[in-house]
């Protein structure tokens, strides 16, 4: 869950880098405090009031954010097309280690959240066959788009340090006009992901409470609009407080480091699983064990660059669902021994 407040707090502080283009008194202080409010109350008070309107907001917000992205690389690539150049080996090792493992803290955070698209499988047709030829392809369209925007960028505009390089890179291929329609995308796309995540995250939280793995006051429905009013409200407050601490760099680093941990877990897993479970019907690729304990050995290497804040931000995080893990299954232990006690004839 810290993962999806990490995020959505990331993109409120994505959103209002780019909307201080326009309105500069929102980059600081008391303008950018009241833009993240108005930013995260929009869709919080959209989920109070009902799920339909966001769940459609959110889908054409997704494709009014990929049509400018597709813009900015065909004009890239068809201008700068032939001008790829042979990488020599000492600008791979020239950053050194730890900036190379700083960024790729920071991509993990930019290719996270496939898992949640695992949601609905229990309604798909063939699981085993259809999810991981979905899941490759949607992480290869995604590696693609990504390592295609990086191209066109760094070919634009080279390697300077900008807070806005997509409005830097659409100025010098489309034109003052081109940057404020890219910047007005990236807004799009954050405040859809922003919206999007209001929509699930409470309902996430609310079948944890309906499963009993939640305190029980989260699965409380409105009695007018039946929708998860408290958990809503909840999860906009951590938000909105996550989006006022930093910038979003910082931000992105802490959902990152949470995805790290939860993904190291995964791999965790998938090593018991195999072992409990060896003639299961799933997907087993050759040396899964080995890949899972590489993909433990990763998620150390990337949490090892936290800062001691974020690390301690983390840790303190932490404690929650570890109390709430204590609590659940304190909870379950209690309701066994009352059940049994019933069921005990005379």
């Amino acid at each position: 869950m810290l993962a999806i407040i990490g995020g959505a707090a990331a993109n409120a502080n994505l959103f209002v880098m780019y909307l201080a283009g326009f309105l500069p008194p929102v980059g600081h202080g008391w303008g950018r405090t009241l833009a993240i409010t108005a930013l995260i109350a929009v869709p919080t008070i959209a989920n109070y009031l009902g799920a339909r309107s966001v769940a459609n907001l959110s889908n054409l917000l997704t494709v009014a954010k990929l049509l400018p992205l597709g813009l900015l690389i065909v004009l890239g690539v068809f201008r700068f097309g032939g001008y790829f150049q042979t990488i020599h080996p000492s600008e791979i090792i020239h950053p050194g280690w730890g900036a190379w493992m700083n960024a790729l803290l920071l991509l993990l955070f930019v290719y996270g959240g496939y898992e949640d698209s695992l949601a609905p499988m229990g309604e798909v047709k063939e699981p085993t066959r259809t999810v991981p030829f979905a899941l490759a392809t949607g992480l290869l369209v995604c590696a693609t788009t990504y390592s295609l925007l990086q191209f066109v960028t760094v070919a634009t505009i080279g390697t300077m340090a900008t807070d806005r390089p997509l409005v830097e890179t659409a100025m010098v291929l489309i034109g003052r006009g081109g940057a404020v329609f890219v910047a007005v995308a990236v807004m799009i796309s954050s405040y859809g992901w922003i919206a999007g995540s209001t929509l699930n995250a409470p309902r996430i939280a609310y079948a944890f409470s309906a499963q009993g793995d939640f305190p029980r006051f989260l699965r409380r429905l409105h009695s007018r609009y039946q929708t998860p009013a408290l958990a809503i409200f909840i999860y906009s407050a951590l938000v909105w407080a996550l989006a006022l601490t930093e910038t979003f760099l910082w931000v992105a680093a802490v959902a990152a480091g949470s995805m790290a941990i939860e993904y190291g877990g995964i791999c965790a897993a998938l090593i018991q699983l195999r072992k409990m479970q060896p003639h299961a019907q799933a997907l087993r690729l050759p040396y899964g064990s080995a890949f899972a304990l590489a993909g433990i050995a990763i998620c150390v290497a990337l949490l090892s660059r936290l800062s001691i804040r974020e690390a301690l931000l983390m840790g303190v995080t932490a404690l929650l669902p570890a109390g709430n893990w204590w609590w659940a299954r304190r909870s379950a232990r209690s309701s066994s021994h009352a059940q049994k006690a019933v069921e005990v004839p005379g």
